[in-house]
């Protein structure tokens, strides 16, 4: 993890991007912190320290996903993001949540072979130019042919020519075992006939030359990696410093007792172990989960977090209440975070030749409307900007080919003309914003 990534980085690179919520920041960054803290302690003290996961409480469209997606990008280290309600009691068709742990080792090793990769990409390029050269001109041509045809693939003269090289052969799609769970039961027969024969099987295939020039470079890459070493890494780094963050949970408490809290109740104790700490099995060796972190968030609209079993309550000490947005909010969403939704829709729209000027009355009667049909409506949160902007929208985009050249100005009286009409009609609103 970046040694510079501490508690206030981690809160102002989360600020360019959520407006509002704190609270949430600063658990999120104390816990992404404390990852790293823990790995400056002495080995004896180091296995005592656990994570302090999180329970995110807060209304739909308020931010919680968007720190996980930020988080996931200023995180060095495994970090993946699913969903409570994918998942089901083992015993049940479906997904066991022990692949959330299988999901993060894939993810850990995917990040570990990345970093290899850089390292050994100068002596990949030259070993993987020279395949090429051997396609293109043939081993026997003279040191001046492959010079100038060198400098024709580097200076990208050639990207579109079509070459024949031979590349390992894609893996067919892998058999499961019966009984045995996620990927560990599952098994690569061509893999294994390639391994037990001592050779990769190999097939020549036409392609575009910057097509094969990639292809070339990660096969030379991954000659080079050595895979039980990368997998060994890879899951050390998932067991110290992996995170998961497991969205909508509250859709797996159980506030009823009618059908189907049976299962729900059934994930929940299945994460039981998961959160403690429990070993799992991985097609690449077993995984500790002690040291994992997992934030938790969901609405619980309906249910509460009470509802959760009082033990899964318990291995999530970390209580944050998100608070819910409002018009205030939304005008900086708008206007202050980076790459917001006004400058996606002009940099769109400006492909075509269309500038947009979208002048700050305007932004503010987007963010009148959009709190007043959260108000009326539902309230969604946030994601009503989306709505409302894909709406205002909808005439330029349509017509933008043939506006190449214009400049169009937003305005409060523009929003009006486009949406007013729609936002007081309630049951219109509730089909179209």
């Amino acid at each position: 993890m970046n040694d510079n990534l501490t508690p206030k980085a981690i809160v102002a690179a989360l600020d360019s991007h959520i407006i509002g919520q704190a609270d949430a920041k600063r658990a999120v960054a104390v816990a992404l912190r404390n990852r790293w803290r823990r790995q400056k302690l002495a080995p004896e003290l180091r296995d005592e320290v656990t994570p302090k996961n999180i329970l995110m409480i807060g209304p739909t469209g308020c931010g919680k996903t968007e720190i996980s997606r930020r988080l996931a990008k200023l995180a060095d280290a495994p970090f993946i993001k699913v969903e409570a309600t994918k998942f089901t009691e083992v015993g049940y068709v479906g997904r066991d949540v022990e692949q959330i742990v299988r999901d993060l080792v894939e993810e850990a090793v995917r990040l570990e072979r990345e970093r290899r990769r850089e390292a050994v990409r100068d002596a990949a390029s030259e070993a993987a130019m020279g395949r090429l050269l051997d396609a293109l001109t043939g081993k026997e041509a003279s040191e001046a042919t492959r010079l100038s045809f060198r400098q024709r693939i580097e200076g990208n003269q050639m990207n579109d020519v079509e070459v024949e090289v031979e590349v390992a052969d894609s893996p067919s799609m892998p058999m499961e075992i019966p009984g045995m769970g996620g990927n560990v039961g599952m098994i690569n027969l061509s893999d294994m006939m390639s391994k037990a024969l001592g050779q990769q099987q190999r097939k020549r295939r036409k392609m575009r030359v910057a097509d094969a020039w990639d292809k070339l470079v990660e096969e030379e890459q991954d000659k080079r990696l050595d895979q039980d070493d990368v997998a060994r890494v890879a899951i050390a780094s998932a067991e110290q410093n992996g995170i998961v963050f497991l969205d909508e949970i509250d859709k797996i408490a159980v506030s009823d007792v009618r059908g189907g809290s049976v299962s729900r109740e059934g994930v929940q104790r299945d994460l039981l172990p998961l959160i403690e700490g429990t070993t799992v099995a991985t097609k690449y060796g077993p995984l500790k989960t002690d040291h994992i972190l997992f934030i938790a968030s969901g609405a619980f609209h309906v249910a509460k977090p009470s509802d959760l079993l009082p033990e899964l309550q318990g291995r999530l000490p970390i209580r944050v209440e998100l608070k819910g947005l409002t018009e205030e909010d939304f005008i900086a969403i708008l206007s202050d975070t980076k790459a917001s939704l006004p400058e996606q829709y002009a940099a769109l729209l400006a492909t075509e030749g269309v500038t947009v000027d979208l002048a700050p009355d305007g932004i503010r009667a987007i963010a009148r409307i959009a709190a007043s049909v959260n108000e009326q409506v539902e309230n969604i949160g946030a994601r009503r900007l989306q709505t409302v902007m894909e709406k205002l929208f909808e005439d330029v985009s349509f017509e933008a080919d043939s506006r190449a050249g214009e400049s169009i100005r937003i305005d409060a009286d523009y929003v009006e003309r486009q949406l007013s009409g729609i936002a007081k009609d309630t049951d219109l609103s509730k089909y179209i914003l």
